[in-house]
Formats: structure tokens, sequence, C-alpha cells
């Protein structure tokens, strides 16, 4: 038997309860996810930088205005896909997140990513994809290439942030992209 779906808005207001890590003493806020909670495609980050944190939502810094230039590359826009992070709350100096850190925010995922049940989950970057397809290959080998974890499609791709720190990324990232949009839609044509 299947477990029921629980309502975003459920899983937020336990996103926002939490206390299970350190992460909840130094937030300003969570960072839930945003999107349309409906969608094909679902995103995900590795968790919140400063921006993001004290607004609220992911992906509203510089590497946020890049990924939508790069969902426009894909024929997608915010409207059309969910964006949520492995974590909710911010590390302390945008350190990468630890193991601990991730176990214990992981069933948030778990639980989005069963209620939203998208044709496409989109990972940018090594935690998200380590953590999807719970494997120790990285993002360099995996990006661009079409995997799978359990009933769902997963394509990984680089983190837009790699772009603005590395532009030799750039190129990959709109190349996944442009992929991205034709496997949606030729998931469209079957």
């Amino acid at each position: 038997m299947t477990k029921p779906h629980i309502p975003l808005d459920d899983i937020r207001a336990q996103v926002e309860a939490c206390r299970k890590c350190p992460l909840a003493d130094g937030r300003t806020q969570t960072v839930f996810g945003v999107g349309n909670p409906e969608a094909r495609v679902l995103i995900i980050g590795e968790a919140p930088g400063k921006n993001e944190d004290l607004q609220g939502e992911p992906f509203v810094g510089a590497a946020g205005k890049y990924l939508n230039e790069l969902l426009a590359v894909a024929g997608l826009t915010r409207e059309d896909v969910f964006i949520a992070n492995v974590l909710k709350c911010r590390p302390p100096g945008n350190r990468n997140p630890r193991p601990e850190e991730i176990e214990l925010c992981a069933s948030y995922l778990r639980e989005q990513t069963r209620t939203i049940d998208p044709d496409f989950i989109v990972t940018l970057g090594n935690f998200s994809t380590k953590f999807i397809l719970k494997t120790d290959i990285g993002i360099t080998r995996l990006h661009g290439t079409l995997q799978r974890a359990g009933k769902f499609k997963v394509f990984p791709i680089f983190h837009p942030a790699a772009a603005l720190y590395d532009g030799s990324k750039r190129e990959a990232l709109e190349n996944d992209f442009t992929t991205l949009g034709e496997l949606l839609r030729a998931a469209d044509a079957e």
C-alpha cells in the first residue's frame, strides 16, 4: 500500500517548525521551495544561500537569475517547475551541507517529491545528485545523462552557481538544459 500524499502546506509547516539540527538556530527563515505544485519538473539544489535565507525562496540571487535564463533554454519558466533544496536551512557561511544535516532534512524533500510527483527530477550540482541517485559518482561524470531513481527520471546538471565561478561550465549547462527541453518534448509525444 502506498503512503498518502501530504499536502505541500502541511510539509511546509513541518519544515518551519523543524529544530532537528543546529542549522535551525542560525536561519532567518526556512526555504521550503516554490513553484507549481503539479510540476512535471522538480528542480533540486543543495541548500539556501544568504539571499535565499533572507527571502525564504530558493534561487533568488545571481545563480537564480541565471537559472531563469537556463529554464528558458528548456522552454520552461519558474511557473512551470517546482524548485526545492536538499537542505531547508542555510549552512553558516554557505559551507557544504554535512551528511548528518542531509539525513535529518531528507524526509521533507522525499515528501515534497512524493506529493509533486514530477515526470523529471533535475538535480543541480553534486549534493542533490549524489543524494537523489544514492551514488558517489560526481556531477562532472553524470551531468547531461538521463538516470533513474525508483520511478523517477533524473537528469543531473551542474549547479548554475558553478558557471558563475567557472565560465567553462556555461556551455555544458546550456547544452544540458537544451537536452532537458528535448526530453520533455519527447515525453509529450509518447
